[in-house]
């Protein structure tokens, strides 16, 4: 069977390679990192051969890549031009997909392989997303699907998935941390508005138990880092804790568990319908299978 590229896989090839960095890529095209290797994958996948190497911590395209690379560009640069000559507007991705970031290693990669077997020229557009902003995105339209965090009780919007209890965590000697502090326990959080941060904060407040903000960020990954650096303690549900890092079993005050809710647009396209199902499916799977 003769290949069919996704023009946009096209699209993400050429600009990678143009900015030498596919993380920066990423970012122009509005696309998490997980998309943008699964567009490579798939591109490969559609060639049959290894389009790109590892150089260092970067990807440079293999003799197959720079083939590739050198059609893409020219299909890329017609595509557009078509588009511009016909007065086309580029058309909105078939779905949006929103979600935070705890969900973007194995749900989301997940979900988005199984359905692409489903619906092979469906697009997804992933966007990483605050609790607090998901619930608004869905309701305006900005976006047709979300998982998102909630507290219990609070909401009911979309379906429940799960309860979520929250739990303290650090690094491997946080112990010490916590039994040793002296000018406030040392927190890394989210920046304000987070549900975990409301939850930690009031925790500590209602113990009488003092605390400092040691680190505040609106990445995932950089607030691992913080902690494994052990800059201080975290809180998050038990979804996605990287290694090194270890729930704290005591010495802190308990915390409330959230509720894991799917969020759907009003008049949603059946592909989108189809993508809920699957998405309900594997973070179902995910959570089982962490718990």
């Amino acid at each position: 069977m003769r290949p069919h590229f996704d023009i946009e896989a096209l699209r993400t090839m050429v600009v990678g390679t143009e900015l030498g960095s596919f993380a920066r890529a990423a970012v122009q095209l509005g696309r998490s990192q997980s998309a943008v290797s699964m567009q490579l994958k798939r591109l490969e996948e559609q060639a049959g051969h290894i389009l790109f190497q590892r150089n260092g911590r970067g990807l440079v395209p293999t003799e197959a890549g720079e083939t590739l690379l050198a059609y893409a560009r020219r299909i890329v640069a017609m595509h557009d031009e078509a588009g511009a000559t016909l007065g086309a507007t580029v058309a909105a991705p078939a779905i949006r997909l929103g979600l935070p970031q705890d969900f973007f290693e194995d749900v989301m990669p997940d979900a988005i392989a199984r359905f692409s077997k489903l619906q092979p020229n469906v697009h997804v557009e992933v966007r990483a997303g605050r609790n607090y902003a998901l619930e608004e995105e869905v309701r305006a339209g900005r976006l047709d699907i979300a998982l998102a965090f909630s507290e219990a009780g609070r909401s009911r919007a979309g379906d429940l998935l799960a309860s979520m209890p929250m739990f303290w965590f650090g690094r491997e000697d946080a112990a010490e941390v916590v039994r040793g502090y002296q000018d406030g326990l040392p927190l890394v959080l989210f920046n304000h508005p987070c549900l975990f941060r409301q939850a930690a904060l009031q925790a500590l407040d209602a113990a009488a138990v003092r605390w400092r903000l040691s680190l505040t960020t609106p990445s995932l990954s950089g607030l691992w880092a913080a902690v494994r650096f052990g800059l201080g303690v975290t809180v998050r549900t038990m979804h996605g804790i990287p290694d090194g890092i270890q729930r704290l079993d005591s010495g802190l005050p308990r915390l409330p568990a959230l509720e894991l809710r799917i969020l759907t647009g009003t008049d949603i396209s059946p592909a989108a319908s189809e993508f809920v199902s699957v998405l309900e499916t594997v973070t179902r799977k995910r959570l089982i299978a962490k718990s």
